[in-house]
Formats: C-alpha cells, structure tokens, sequence
C-alpha cells in the first residue's frame, strides 16, 4: 500500500507563506546541500506529486523554466501530477493530470502499487486530507524565522489533532526536518 505523505517548508510561527502569495524567500535561510539532497531523495521516493490549484500555478510557473537546481527540475517535470481543483479545465505542465474529487482518487492510488505519493505545499487541500484520514506522514522542515504573519500551513481544526514523531534530522543551516505520522484516533 502506498503512503501519502505532506511535503512542506514552514516557519517557527507556523506559515508556509508570506504574507503574500508565493513569498517564499524564507526558504534561503535553510537551503543547502543537505535539503537539496533530501529533495532528490523524495523524488527517487516518489512516483506521483500532488498539489492545490494555487500551489501546481505557482509550481508549474517556476519548475518548466527552471534555471537552478537541474536534477530537481528533472524530476519535477517527469513525475506524474495530479492537480486538484474545481475550477481548472486544463494543466499544461507535463503529466499532469487534473481531478475533482481528490478523497476519491487518492483513497483509489493509495491502495494501488507504487511509490509514496507526496502533497507538496496547498495548505487547504492537507486539511481536507487530514480531515478525510488519508494523510500517512507530515514531513516539515522547520525554518528558524518568525515571519509574523502570513498564510499558516495548518487551517483550524474543530478538535485537535494528534501525532507521533517518526524521526528529527536537524539540518546544518538550523532548519531541523520532522516525520510525523497521525496518531490512532482513541475510542
């Protein structure tokens, strides 16, 4: 059975975003040749990304063209693709396929062989995933910066959710990587 796994980068105050969409020059302070070596590792990992509307736009904009970072711009435009959303009617970037009910769909691939499944990003679309009880793992890498503001990575949940740390991999810039799996809901 396959995993889903959350992919993202995230703020000491929680945000995975600027305070205005796509600000993410945050990430600077924690790149560097071991992250870039643990995103070559989720691509081998990997046989299929899944993203928001908002965050496949910005993906897609940034990852055909890109200029740096070859090997993950390699893998970034041949994995296969899922982008979720109501209101796209087509996606240009390669193998990219676009789904509406994404519970559906991701219940269906995750019982299917294969590699892991990652959601890179899309903040709405791991909330309706928690929600739905098909998120496998959370895999953060925590950015030693207080933005102060900006679009939090997780939304407001009506109870609280509770997790079981996997593994800490503290990086040598200071931004430490955290696997975290759901817990068991309590009877």
């Amino acid at each position: 059975m396959r995993k889903l796994i959350i992919w993202n980068l995230m703020t000491l105050d929680g945000y995975f975003e600027g305070k205005s969409p796509w600000d993410l020059a945050f990430h600077e302070h924690v790149w560097g040749g071991e992250l870039r070596a643990y995103s070559l590792e989720i691509g081998r990992d990997a046989d299929l990304l899944v993203f928001g509307r908002k965050t496949y736009e910005g993906m897609a904009a940034y990852w055909v063209d890109a200029a740096e970072e070859l090997e993950i711009k390699e893998y970034m435009n041949a994995i296969a693709k899922i982008a979720v959303s109501r209101t796209l009617t087509h996606a240009d970037w390669n193998n990219t396929r676009i789904v509406r009910d994404i519970v559906g769909e991701l219940t269906t691939l995750k019982a299917q062989p294969g590699k892991d499944i990652f959601v890179f990003g899309s903040a709405e679309l791991t909330d309706s995933l928690l929600k739905a009880g098909l998120v496998d793992e959370i895999r953060l890498c925590i950015v030693p910066v207080v933005l102060g503001g900006g679009n939090p990575h997780f939304k407001q949940a009506e109870t609280p959710r509770v997790f079981t740390l996997l593994e800490t991999r503290p990086l040598k810039t200071g931004g430490v990587v955290l696997r975290y799996a759901p817990a068991p809901a309590e009877s």
